[in-house]
Parts: C-alpha cells; structure tokens; sequence
C-alpha cells in the first residue's frame, strides 16, 4: 500500500494486520481523488481511519491538516507509525475513539472541508448517522465535500432527518468500482430553509 500522488507519492504506508481493516483500493483512491480534484489547504477528517490512508494522501495533495478518529489498536499503532515515518505529526492529530461518540471531541478541531469516511460496510448505516449529527452540530464548512465508502450492493439512503433551520447532507455524486461504492455528500439548505415560492 503506498501513496498515490503528491509530495509523498510512492511512499509506503503499513497497514493493521489481520482483516479488521479494509483498506481502501489504489485504484479506488486514485479515482476518488481525481474526483476531489483540487484538496489544498483543506482541513480534513477522516473517520474509521485504520493506517490513515485516506487522510495521509490528502495532505500528501496539500491539505492542511487532517484529524484521524480510530478506535481499533492495532489500527493506531499502525496510524501513528505511518504518520511518524511520514513526518506528518505537526499536520494531524489523533482521536482514540468511535466514530458515534467522537462528536465533543472534534468540536475544537472544526469545521472540516473534507470528511474521509470508509466504515466496515456493515457499517455504513450507522456512519451515515454519525455524519448527519456532526453536519447538524456545525462540524462542517459551508462547502464542505463528504466521501462514504459503502458496499456497491447497498448504497446508502438520501439523508432525511434534519432539525428546522440546519442545513443537512445531500447526494451530490455515486460512484462504483467493481465491489466498492462511493457516495459524496455536500451541504445544503434544510427544508425549513427552502424559499417558500419553490415549496409545493
């Protein structure tokens, strides 16, 4: 596993042993970041983490700084040493904790430009729960871009919960690759916001 593009393209990155972790696919990143295009200066969160990787090639692109939340062990053993040999440590910080409870301790860290989310996939509807209370809590910039890895079987369902007045999550693209799928969010208006001459 190595990074794709950037300052630090090539650079090999360890990965958790076992299969707890499943990282995501160079091809798959590859297209995914092509996607993105331009991630410069974006401050970045990356959830279910594992050795990083999703977050390390974004500031291998540019971004700013990254914030890393992983609760597996050996997953941030893994983390840590990528970060170290990288010389990433001024850039990042790492949130030992899960994903559903992580939202007090990433209020400091916010708002986020770019959320990395690639959950074990029989997880990923309870990550895209997480992801809509920290939008509804402020976590995120206005034009912030969210990625969640999903099995391509099931790609999750179009957000629906909002709290009047908050702007919610909305599909902005789907994408698929062989078994992987991949949905990015943006940001926008909740219904209580909709003008009322576009309401039916």
């Amino acid at each position: 596993m190595r990074v794709v593009a950037g300052r630090l393209r090539g650079r090999a990155l360890k990965a958790p042993p076992g299969d707890a972790t499943r990282p995501t696919g160079a091809r798959v990143k590859e297209a995914l970041f092509s996607i993105l295009s331009d991630v410069s200066e974006a401050r970045v969160l990356d959830l279910y983490s594992g050795s990083g990787a999703l977050g390390i090639e974004a500031l291998s692109r540019g971004a700013a700084h990254a914030v890393f939340v992983e609760a597996a062990r050996p997953a941030l053993t893994c983390l840590r040493q990528n970060l170290e040999t990288l010389g990433l440590t001024a850039q990042s910080q790492i949130l030992s904790v899960r994903v559903e409870g992580a939202l007090e301790r990433l209020a400091p860290h916010a708002p986020f430009d770019l959320v990395l989310c690639d959950p074990p996939w029989r997880d990923a509807p309870s990550a895209l729960a997480a992801l809509e209370a920290f939008a509804t809590a402020g976590l995120f910039s206005a034009a912030v871009r969210v990625v969640l890895e999903h099995s391509a079987r099931t790609p999750p369902a179009p957000p629906t919960s909002a709290s009047p007045g908050k702007d919610v999550l909305f599909v902005a693209d789907q994408r698929r690759w062989g078994d992987t799928g991949v949905t990015l969010f943006g940001l926008g208006p909740g219904p209580a916001d909709v003008p009322a001459a576009n309401q039916p």
